[in-house]
């Protein structure tokens, strides 16, 4: 059947190109309940082995018709594939920024609503999302050495990802994912996951932009975070000097910190600790 297959080699010996979506399916019938992050809308998200290692795979059978016109009249682009994601963690590998590793992927339709595809990447065992690994800093505070490169590592992410116009539309703590080891290296790997409703495009508008920010900045009021954090995440992000940014870029900023604030009220219904 005519479409787009890619197999890692690895993976070469467990299925072919051609076969990936009856093989996907298989796996998605099989699965035990527990192993199953999520089945709706068109996308099941589950946990396999193979070849003695441990994969995700996300099954997208088509979101149907219905689907398609809700998230249009709510101005909103359906995600009818695995595509998107595909496309935006090689981007993302291009530029050197620590995401997920696709060991296989499938793409086969042309209608938006029945399109069938899949994605496989390896599970980042050993890992921790970064919302669980900060959750307690407001109380036990970590050496600012590690809180400085953390955020050196989120803004780098940030920049490189907008600067090739790629927006994640999710963009929270949760969806970083830390690798305890590299603590003790030169190199701090966290790497972003979650990139299904991704958008690519040749820059990123600001109402985009701004959304991302606001998302990370909101997940990590609860953290601890001061007033110095912030303004070293917002040099790092811009590459330029504090005083020159603040004064270029002042109308982002403040778009950013009152959506945080705005996400904040509306998902607890109170004010978010103070800096």
């Amino acid at each position: 059947m005519a479409g787009e297959y890619f197999v890692r080699p690895d993976l070469l010996g467990e299925v072919q190109p051609d076969q990936l979506l009856p093989w996907a399916r298989k796996i998605a019938e099989r699965a035990e309940p527990a192993e199953i992050y999520r089945d709706k809308e068109g996308r099941k998200t589950l946990r396999f082995r193979a070849i003695n290692k441990a994969f995700f795979l996300k099954l997208h059978s088509g979101i149907g018709w219905r689907e398609v016109f809700k998230n249009l009249l709510q101005l909103r682009l359906p995600v009818t594939g695995a595509d998107n994601e595909f496309r935006a963690i090689r981007k993302l590998e291009a530029l050197g920024v620590d995401t997920l590793s696709v060991a296989a992927y499938a793409r086969v339709g042309l209608n938006p609503a029945r399109v069938q595809s899949l994605l496989v990447t390896d599970d980042l065992e050993g890992t921790v999302s970064l919302e669980d690994y900060c959750a307690n800093w407001s109380s036990a505070a970590p050496a600012p050495v590690l809180r400085w490169r953390i955020i050196r590592t989120l803004a780098a992410t940030s920049r490189a990802m907008h600067g090739a116009g790629i927006n994640h539309r999710d963009y929270y703590l949760c969806h970083f994912h830390l690798d305890p080891v590299s603590l003790q290296r030169a190199q701090l790997r966290c790497h972003l996951i979650d990139l299904h409703r991704a958008q690519i495009r040749k820059a990123v508008p600001r109402r985009w932009r701004v959304k991302d920010l606001a998302g990370l900045y909101f997940s990590a009021m609860d953290c601890g975070i001061s007033r110095r954090d912030l303004l070293r995440f917002v040099r790092a992000y811009s590459g330029e000097g504090l005083r020159e940014t603040l004064r270029s870029q002042h109308q982002l900023w403040t778009a950013v910190q009152q959506r945080a604030l705005k996400l904040y009220r509306q998902e607890y219904g109170r004010e978010p600790p103070a800096l």
